[in-house]
């Protein structure tokens, strides 16, 4: 006698526990991602559509319809099953309803819908759509409880519900939390996705702009909905709509016009007196509800003097007027609950919709087909008629009449039939000429069946049509305003002082932000102090004066341009090392930061100057340059064995000095360069002798009165009035523009300088030198200069930069 095999009572439990937790995320609380149907919302609109409940027919008893649901699809309680459907009637519970009610639904006062005996319901005009071709076999059906009946395991909606009516749910150790969004806005960003389905999530939200609740109100849409969007999970702060209205005698009232989603309002209203007795709330004399069936209106009355900001601050304070919305985008695909953003939800949908069509399509085509293969043995029979009339009279029997048939002239056996089962009247001209024109129909459906099964830009205009054709007939204006919420992570400015600052970046990559008083001012001959800390083998590459608010370009040496504000880059103190460059942005093996930019405006006259070492310029709008991707875009095309070295902000009134490291100077205007699009490569700037490259590129304006500060790897320097530049033609040879020596060293840069101006100097020892731009010598071009730093043995200058009032700084 065999034992049957024991297993342990935890092992039972956990297999017990599994399998409960699945029937209760796939089953009941999950909704599918494809319709956005839990079970029981996708049972009751089958059950309707089975009885033939739809918009255009009278309405039937709600007991009826959850009589049909339990008895025939769902397996649970009947108050679950009409408290789904009053839900689905109820016109502040869903974007768009899909259940037509009439009687007593409930309100947003908490109040419990009538028995289902009382109520009677129909589907809405927007539910039929999730229901059109269901029979048509474009959705898989599955047995139902029992085993008698089948059941659609997914609704074949043209609707994107999920994101439309939004859901809420827990399960089992897993919950889901969608908002409701506008039709129309979801309509814009399918399409987008229907041309390209690798459309990222932040151009979706040029189309979604946030969740629209159906009870109206204020959706403050920071870095919360961004996470959300993009990664599924956030929480976006919504607010009721409160106005201020002028009573008599100059008294004033506050009326709470919108609530949050989901709130009671009955509840809201008890708060709010609760809150002005305990005296939390001062300023107030009376509180009324007088809402009716036109809207929301709760009455406010003010003491006279008392200021209604001040009230309303405390009403969104201390009451559930302004409350946080915890999305979730939790589904269920393939049978596994799965967590979406705002791409794979639409795309999940798209999906959906495009498998439809094509079953639904193959149907159609099948039925095309066997439709003209019976009128292809109609025609037969037509044109030889007295040949079938003899053939049929002669026959004994019609399984005689048949074979004959079939033989005489090769029909299958569905077409003789058709040809016994056809009256005599079709024997008329003009039933003749309808079945040829019916044929002729049929031949033109086909082809176009064919076409959408075969080709994919057919298949993509159908999806095309019938979601233009959704949004034309169902989408409705938002209810809900998005409002930017500046103190969430998005708009944060305001937080941050528009301080001067210094922008550091080494030859290996290190950036950082230092505030600009950590510098003091030193004479002109100084040691200096210590600077940026680097290794062995790297040095200072770029100072920029900037201030925190504005944009920073980041230029590589591959001709691409990262963009970011200035109060991103982390801040630093004087000795630190900084980040690398790596950790903000994407750069490609042997790919480095030549030039750093700091714009405030992207004005649509002015344009950017690049310059490369090949002395190469292009001048192109900074309009082309205002949008960028985290991963760059390309700043300038580059030839081989050419790299970009610098860039400037420029506009038709500059004038541009290209200097070089063997000290020549190019001065010509800047509109002899024409403006080029992004990606070109410029024309020639400077005609460069054997070894010699562009280190500097000098913008200048007419009515200047700036001088040129040229200096030295060696630690000289000078300052060169510009008159003594003479404008010429570009692409020239150039003049002297500093006498090179080995005293010198040759030319590390040049920069227009004013004489209120400071002036920064690094030197390859990590110090840093700040003196004032007058106590420097006004010399002639032909050159050398006055020491500007004293240098250790081996030393040289790597870096230099002016400091600037901020307001002279906005001026240019």
């Amino acid at each position: 006698m065999s034992l049957e095999p024991q297993i342990t009572i935890e092992e039972e439990l956990k297999k017990a526990y599994l399998e409960y937790s699945l029937s209760v995320i796939v089953g009941r609380a999950i909704p599918d991602a494809r319709d956005g149907l839990k079970p029981v919302h996708r049972r009751i609109m089958y059950a309707q559509h089975e009885l033939g409940n739809s918009f255009s027919r009278g309405h039937k008893k709600s007991a009826r319809i959850v009589g049909d649901v339990i008895g025939k699809y769902h397996p649970h309680g009947d108050s679950a099953v009409y408290d789904a459907l009053v839900r689905m009637a109820q016109p502040f519970a869903m974007r768009d309803p899909l259940v037509d009610g009439q009687g007593n639904f409930g309100s947003i006062d908490g109040d419990a819908a009538a028995a289902m005996r009382y109520t009677e319901s129909r589907m809405s005009r927007l539910a039929g759509e999730f229901l059109n071709d269901i029979e048509k076999e474009t959705v898989e059906f599955r047995p139902n409880y029992d085993n008698t009946l089948l059941e659609p395991s997914v609704l074949p909606t043209k609707v994107p519900n999920l994101l439309l009516n939004g859901t809420s749910g827990i399960a089992v150790g897993m919950a889901t939390n969608i908002p409701p969004h506008n039709l129309g806005e979801l309509i814009g960003a399918l399409l987008v996705l229907l041309e390209n389905r690798d459309a990222a999530v932040s151009e979706l939200m040029e189309h979604v702009k946030g969740p629209d609740f159906p009870t109206g109100g204020f959706c403050y849409a920071g870095k919360g909905l961004v996470d959300a969007y993009n990664t599924g999970r956030g929480t976006v702060k919504v607010r009721g709509k409160l106005e201020v209205e002028e009573r008599k005698k100059g008294l004033q009232s506050i009326v709470v016009r919108e609530i949050p989603y989901a709130l009671n309002k009955s509840s809201l209203v008890e708060k709010i007196a609760s809150l002005v007795n305990d005296r939390k709330i001062e300023g107030i004399t009376d509180l009324r509800d007088e809402s009716d069936r036109k809207g929301i209106r709760i009455v406010i009355d003010l003491k006279r003097g008392t200021i209604p900001e001040i009230v309303i601050n405390s009403l969104y304070k201390f009451t559930p007027l302004e409350t946080s919305f915890g999305i979730n985008m939790l589904a269920v695909v393939n049978n596994k609950p799965q967590l979406l953003n705002l791409r794979t939800a639409l795309l999940h949908f798209l999906d959906h919709r495009r498998e439809v069509i094509i079953r639904r399509t193959r149907y159609d085509l099948r039925k095309a087909e066997a439709r003209a293969h019976i009128l292809e043995g109609l025609r037969i029979a037509l044109d030889n008629i007295d040949e079938v009339v003899k053939i049929i009279r002669a026959s004994k029997t019609a399984q005689d009449a048949k074979a004959s048939l079939k033989d005489r002239f090769e029909l299958s056996d569905v077409q003789a039939q058709a040809i016994l089962d056809m009256r005599l009247q079709r024997l008329t001209n003009l039933e003749h000429e309808k079945l040829l024109e019916e044929y002729n129909e049929l031949i033109k459906l086909i082809a176009y069946l064919t076409s959408i099964l075969e080709d994919r830009n057919v298949l993509r205009g159908v999806i095309r049509e019938e979601l233009e054709y959704i949004n034309e007939k169902y989408a409705t204006p938002r209810r809900t305003a998005i409002e930017i919420d500046e103190l969430d992570g998005i708009e944060i400015e305001d937080l941050i002082p528009d301080d001067d600052v210094v922008i550091t970046l080494s030859r290996r990559g290190y950036i950082k932000r230092t505030t600009l008083e950590v510098y003091r001012a030193q004479r002109r001959g100084g040691k200096g102090v210590a600077g940026l800390h680097t290794s062995d083998g790297d040095f200072v590459q770029d100072f920029l004066t900037t201030s925190n608010h504005q944009h920073l370009l980041l230029f590589s040496n591959k001709g691409r341009m990262f963009q970011m504000k200035v109060h991103q880059v982390a801040e630093g103190s004087r000795t630190a090392k900084g980040v690398h460059i790596a950790n903000l942005l994407p750069l490609e093996n042997n790919e480095w930061i030549t030039t750093v930019l700091c714009v405030r405006n992207f004005e649509e006259d002015r344009y950017f100057l690049f310059a490369t070492k090949n002395g190469m310029v292009k001048r192109s709008s900074a309009e082309l340059y205002k949008k960028s991707r985290r991963t760059g875009i390309i700043a300038v095309g580059l030839k081989e064995s050419d790299e970009l070295i610098m860039v400037r902000e420029v506009d038709d009134n500059c004038q541009i000095v290209l200097t070089t490291a063997s000290g020549i100077a190019i001065r010509f205007s800047c509109s002899d360069v024409r403006s080029m699009g992004r990606s070109a490569t410029g024309v020639k700037g400077i005609a460069l002798k054997g070894e010699d490259k562009v280190v500097a590129c000098v913008t200048l304006r007419q009515d200047t009165d700036c001088e040129i500060m040229t200096v030295a790897e060696n630690g000289y320097g000078k300052r060169t009035k510009i008159d003594l530049y003479r404008t010429q033609s570009r692409g020239g040879k150039g003049i002297i523009n500093f006498k090179v020596t080995p005293k010198t060293g040759k030319v590390l840069g040049a920069i227009p300088v004013l004489m209120d101006d400071e002036l920064i100097l690094l030197t390859s020892d990590n110090k840093v030198i700040r003196m004032e731009v007058k106590e420097i010598r006004s010399v002639g071009r032909a050159t050398q200069g006055v020491r500007l730093v004293n240098m250790d043995k081996g030393g040289h200058v790597v870096g230099f930069d002016r400091v600037v009032e901020q307001q002279q700084d906005d001026q240019e």
